[in-house]
């Protein structure tokens, strides 16, 4: 089964896939936006089964600007995903987080994908939180989806 997940946002949105390969990337972005063609492009060539997307909403005290941007890049990627008609599981980020015992520290989640996922690369930095959250969202998808 091929499976990709989606840490969403507008500018910092990362994925992972898990198939005959597991990789993980940063979403496309031009024109501080997501690049939805760029975008199409990557989840066409990977031919998922299920697409599991982090369920969010925007953040408090977050500007009316910035919360439409973040609304309009994740309609974007959910639009790429729908559009190639690849079904959406939804799960909200303390839901996974929980089944890992995990809190909002983003570097206990990042070396809980290091450890559980040790060849991947695009994991090493502090900044590629969002990449390990999407592996971690695939991993809780195959232990109590499936």
């Amino acid at each position: 089964m091929n499976i990709l997940a989606v840490d969403p946002g507008s500018i910092s949105a990362a994925y992972a896939f898990v198939g005959s390969i597991i990789t993980v990337g940063d979403v496309p972005v031009a024109d501080k936006m997501v690049a939805a063609a760029d975008w199409h492009r990557i989840v066409k060539q990977m031919d998922p089964d299920v697409c599991v997307f982090e369920k969010v909403g925007s953040m408090p005290k977050q500007g009316i600007a910035s919360a439409f941007r973040f609304g309009l890049g994740t309609g974007l990627l959910r639009g790429v995903v729908a559009g190639l008609g690849v079904p959406v599981v939804e799960v909200v980020p303390t839901k996974w987080k929980k089944h890992f015992n995990l809190g909002a520290d983003k570097e206990r989640g990042r070396a809980l994908a290091l450890s559980r996922f040790p060849t991947v690369s695009g994991l090493d930095r502090k900044k590629d939180h969002g990449r390990a959250d999407a592996l971690l969202m695939i991993l809780w998808y195959m232990e109590t989806q499936r």
